[in-house]
């Protein structure tokens, strides 16, 4: 059974037991997070929700806060002697799903 999730503006294909790296979510590690579901295949078909699947979660387990790698990011204007260089690390929770509730 697969499930379609929305979390921090992307949208996730699953199913029980992937291991996911999603926007920094506001919890704590070993609890549990529950997300929405626009869509849910299993073997009684597909559902597809409008937004979401009516009484449908996906249930997770938090394993790890953390950064990922760094990227720079270089500005210039040319010919102005302007230019700035940046880097950026984006923060992600890393969950294990570990129920399909459907």
């Amino acid at each position: 059974m697969f499930a379609v999730i929305e979390t921090g503006g992307k949208q996730y294909k699953v199913q029980k037991d992937d291991v996911i790296f999603v926007e920094k979510l506001a919890a704590e590690k070993d609890s549990t997070v529950e997300f929405p579901v626009l869509a849910v295949i299993g073997e009684d078909g597909t559902k597809v929700g409008s937004p979401y699947v009516e009484g449908a979660t996906v249930t997770a387990k938090v394993l790890k806060e953390g950064k990922g790698k760094k990227i720079t990011v270089f500005t210039y204007k040319p010919k102005k002697n302007e230019k700035r260089k940046m880097g950026h690390r984006q923060p992600y929770t890393q969950v294990q799903i570990a129920e399909i509730n459907a």
